[in-house]
């Protein structure tokens, strides 16, 4: 019963591939040659090929989360919000209460501090006259190039030489055990909020400044009231995208966060180990969510301000 309903959407599927390859040559300017429709049409369908591959496995979890049986089994024998209420109110809510208390926390100090350091770096960058401009870029967005898990061993190593290691600052200071991860986090979430100020620094008007010191204010008055309003949109991005990075990260923290400390991604990665239990795609149908909502923000942000970069004069 369920091939010939697949067969029939795959059909279906086939048929608007048709429909819109036809309709999208159509807008093509009428010089355009056989060879440039071909690459047009074939270059739009790989890149819809590779969007529904990355987003497969999304839609696969959404509908199990649903699950009333503790099985993942297609067809399912029936819906159910069990699995959610495990999560929110049930027996092992306690856990995920306390893992999500952690990441929130993690995720709020680690953003704000690579806001605030990325927006000052961004700003320095900004300067064309700075020396070794390049290559201080480099070094700030390189934790975006090399993997996590070489990144997580360096700052094992670093935490362990200058004394700031879990178990050390737990023995000392125990208000400061999550120090390590949230300093690790905000290390991995500036490159973001340097790379969106940079873009927002693009078309910015110095003489904004200038004419600010003109009229006598010093340069923690300028930087407050004239760059920090304009590069807001890109500071806001970069911030968002610095809590998906914290609030979503595993690795760093199976290395530098002490046994007893959980957050979401740790929770479910153990979970995963030690009981497959569908109470773990019903948090990740939630974080699903969670990460939309974020990226719809990130998404009117930036077209915000490119409105705005189109009501400026010039």
């Amino acid at each position: 019963m369920l091939k010939p309903i697949i067969y029939f959407a795959l059909f279906l599927v086939a048929l608007y591939v048709i429909y819109w390859a036809r309709g999208s040559t159509r807008r093509l300017p009428p010089y355009t040659t056989l060879g440039g429709k071909a690459w047009h049409v074939g270059f739009r369908l790989t890149v819809w090929a590779i969007l529904i591959f990355l987003i497969t496995p999304i839609l696969v979890i959404l509908p199990l989360s649903f699950n009333s049986e503790p099985y993942f089994t297609y067809p399912m024998p029936g819906f159910s919000l069990r699995w959610y209420q495990d999560f929110l109110v049930g027996e092992h809510s306690d856990v995920w209460q306390l893992a999500i208390n952690n990441s929130i926390w993690i995720a709020f100090w680690s953003t704000l501090l690579a806001t605030s350091l990325g927006t000052v770096a961004a700003v320095g960058l900004s300067n064309s006259k700075l020396p070794g401009r390049t290559l201080l870029m480099a070094i700030l967005i390189s934790p975006m190039i090399v993997p996590l898990v070489i990144t997580a061993v360096g700052m094992y190593f670093f935490y362990t030489l200058i004394g700031i290691t879990p178990a050390q600052i737990s023995e000392h200071f125990p208000a400061l055990h999550l120090l390590p991860v949230i300093l690790a986090h905000t290390a991995l979430g500036t490159p973001f909020v340097v790379i969106t100020v940079t873009a927002t620094l693009v078309g910015f008007d110095h003489s904004l400044t200038r004419a600010s010191a003109s009229l006598g204010a010093n340069s923690l008055t300028t930087f407050f009231k004239i760059t920090v309003p304009l590069v807001l949109p890109g500071m806001i991005s970069g911030a968002l995208f610095a809590f998906i990075t914290s609030f979503d990260e595993v690795v760093v923290v199976l290395f530098l966060a002490r046994a007893q400390e959980y957050t979401i991604p740790r929770r479910m990665f153990s979970g995963i180990r030690e009981q497959i239990s569908p109470t773990i795609l019903a948090v990740a149908a939630v974080m699903v969510v969670l990460s939309i909502c974020l990226l719809t923000v990130i998404e009117l942000l930036r077209r915000r301000n490119e409105r705005m970069r189109g009501m400026s004069p010039g």
